[in-house]
């Protein structure tokens, strides 16, 4: 469902106002590049992708044509752009194919469901895990910290990291059932596969 703020951004995109696309550009940059980074695992790499959405957003905004939300619509050009990017480079890149294809079918399984609600839904269930359960899950999965720098860092054992790991998945895949991965997936990247 479009909200009112992101109808009258796009209209005003349309209507080719220089200020609706900053404002765009202000609301969005954050997130997006969060999202780009987990797909690409990599910051030059990110902000290239995000620069390139943002400027055919641009060169493209008296067209604009956006059925879903504002946002779920620049979180899939975001998904597309690095797609090609990937496509493009794919002689050049160390990006396992395993990956590549793991990422297109989670997201071509989820044509209709909106990147917000999956990703509303993920951090609610993140954020009702224990604390230090959560603390520990988004160091490893989000701030990509080994088991041992995790320990070393909140001055517990290791065996106390992975118990916590191990409970906050069995929590994440009890909360999320049958698609659990493909929502970590989508949410972390390729660090949301390693359970």
């Amino acid at each position: 469902m479009k909200d009112k703020v992101s109808t009258e951004l796009i209209e005003r995109l349309r209507n080719g106002e220089e200020d609706a696309f900053i404002e765009l550009v202000d609301l969005y940059n954050r997130k997006l590049f969060g999202y780009a980074l987990t797909l690409t695992n990599d910051h030059a790499w990110a902000q290239d992708v995000l620069q390139n959405v943002f400027l055919r957003t641009y060169e493209k905004r008296k067209k604009l044509h956006i059925t879903s939300s504002l946002q779920n619509y620049l979180f899939r050009s975001v998904y597309n752009e690095f797609i090609n990017q990937y496509k493009k480079n794919r002689s050049t890149m160390i990006l396992e194919q395993k990956y590549f294809e793991a990422l297109d079918k989670a997201v071509q399984s989820h044509k209709d469901t909106s990147w917000e609600k999956i990703m509303v839904r993920v951090t609610q269930e993140i954020e009702n895990l224990p604390p230090k359960c959560q603390e520990v899950f988004l160091l490893s999965r989000k701030e990509g910290l080994t088991n041992p720098e995790i320990s070393e860092y909140l001055k517990v054992s290791k065996k106390t990291v992975e118990a916590h790991l191990t409970k906050a998945f069995g929590v994440l895949r009890k909360k999320l059932g049958a698609e659990y991965r493909t929502f970590l997936f989508v949410f972390f990247g390729r660090k949301g596969l390693t359970r």
